[in-house]
């Protein structure tokens, strides 16, 4: 493990500047999917084409995500993010001027290596040098963020694609560069530590991911059983390394595991709708991308502010009763999505409002919860296999959204929006059920104890 300073409250205002670049990061996100239907025009590309702008971004972030948190074991965590964002800067410019789908493809590849370091360091840094006492306060101000960064993009992504282009969209995105000299002002200094750094398990890991998610997008037997040997090898290889990439401890908890799939499904379902918002509002409603972008800010917006007062109240009443009110939101968002969409675009904009609230509690509870049930050395890994499964469900949520569009024509009707969002609602079905089975074996535990006193 690095040699760090003790948790500390002084430390809280480092996650305000972190919390800063994870909003950019964000943003250059939510800024591709308001661009989406032009650069399906451009290129010719169909819907499940162009949704690997989107998850093959999420699918990159992935991978690099707990490959830099696993790192942040032997590396200072400055360097870390200093190297992640001289690599999203360096892709922005190579993004600019993209001109072709594939090079458009690669530059956002590129960017989602190096943006990859930002939000699960950023979670890294709060599990460890902030106070449990404030720590759910840390993590809901980085949701915060998160969820500005989602209000925010469609609108400056709209607005930038209407009046120019979108290769202005990279522009936006190499500001995060000026982050650096801040960081190494603020940040703690930590020393490096000699350790063993498993490539093999972090490469197992990346290609399963991506190849289960080819399959589900071409439908390929040959994805689907390479998928399935690479699994085979990274349980294998957990097993047998003495530093594997993933702890398998990790695997093998139970309570991990539920919130685990918890948080896949709450991203695949936020992902979704974002996919789906943009191409509904073009086609079924004629809006603009800045008309877009200006509907789904209100509920972003929303979310961003309310995500304060989620950490306060996961600091008051706790992580469980923080993702009740989640599901509870998530669950409304997707039957609102499924019988109202398609009566008015304001009924898109309530819905969303839910599903962005919803969203920021899942993300900020769940995190929370995560540090508080694993030990102090398992933090870091299993933070970081939990934004790895996030952004897999993100993809995952483009990819599945992208299929069950296309099974019907273009122009769309509103008609044809309702198989993927009454898919949303089984998904938050599965979802309630794992939150349940999770609340349930802590009461069987506390009840366990009670008998033992």
């Amino acid at each position: 493990m690095t040699s760090a300073p003790r948790p500390s409250n002084e430390y809280f205002r480092t996650v305000f500047i972190l919390s800063a670049s994870v909003l950019i990061v964000v943003m250059n996100t939510t800024m591709f999917n308001i661009a989406l239907p032009n650069i399906l025009r451009d290129f010719s590309l169909q819907p499940s084409e162009g949704a690997w702008i989107v998850s093959g971004y999420s699918i990159v972030l992935a991978i690099f995500t707990i490959t830099f948190t696993r790192l942040s074991d032997y590396l200072p965590i400055r360097k870390l993010l200093t190297i992640g964002i001289l690599i999203f800067s360096l892709s922005s410019i190579l993004g600019f001027f993209a001109d072709s789908y594939l090079w458009l493809l690669i530059s956002r590849l590129c960017q989602a290596a190096g943006a990859a370091a930002i939000p699960g360091l950023s979670m890294v840094f709060a599990g460890r040098y902030i106070p449990m006492v404030r720590r759910g306060s840390a993590y809901a101000l980085i949701a915060s963020a998160t969820s500005l960064g989602f209000g925010l993009g469609p609108v400056v992504g709209g607005m930038i694609t209407d009046y120019l282009n979108w290769n202005y969209l990279f522009i936006v995105t190499i500001m995060v560069i000026f982050f650096i000299p801040v960081l190494y002002k603020f940040m703690p200094s930590e020393k490096a530590t000699r350790g063993r750094f498993d490539v093999i398990g972090a490469l197992l890991s990346g290609s399963s991911a991506t190849l289960f998610l080819l399959y589900f997008s071409t439908f390929t037997t040959y994805f689907l059983l390479g998928g399935f040997l690479s699994a085979i090898l990274l349980w294998w290889r957990i097993n047998k390394s003495k530093a594997p990439f993933i702890q398998p401890e990790l695997v093998l908890n139970n309570q991990y595991r539920k919130i685990i799939l918890m948080s896949y499904l709450g991203f695949t379902l936020h992902f979704a709708v974002l996919f789906l918002m943009p191409i509904m509002l073009e086609q079924v409603y004629g809006r603009g991308a800045a008309a877009i972008g200006l509907i789904i800010f209100p509920g972003a917006m929303l979310s961003a502010v309310a995500a304060i007062y989620v950490g306060r109240l996961i600091d008051a009443y706790g992580n469980i009763k923080v993702l009740l009110l989640s599901q509870a939101l998530l669950m409304t968002s997707a039957l609102v999505f499924f019988f109202f969409a398609g009566k008015s675009p304001y009924m898109i904009m309530f819905a969303y409002m839910f599903t962005s609230f919803g969203f920021s509690s899942l993300s900020s509870s769940s995190t929370n919860e995560v540090s508080r049930i694993l030990p102090n050395e398992q933090i870091g890994a299993g933070i970081g296999l939990k934004q790895q499964i996030q952004f897999i469900g993100s993809a995952s949520g483009s990819v599945l959204a992208g299929i069950l569009l296309e099974l019907k024509t273009q122009p769309y009707t509103a008609g044809d929006f309702t198989l993927p969002f009454g898919t949303l609602i089984l998904l938050m079905t599965v979802s309630t059920l794992s939150l349940f089975l999770y609340t349930r074996k802590i009461q069987q535990v506390e009840v366990v104890q009670e008998n033992d006193i």
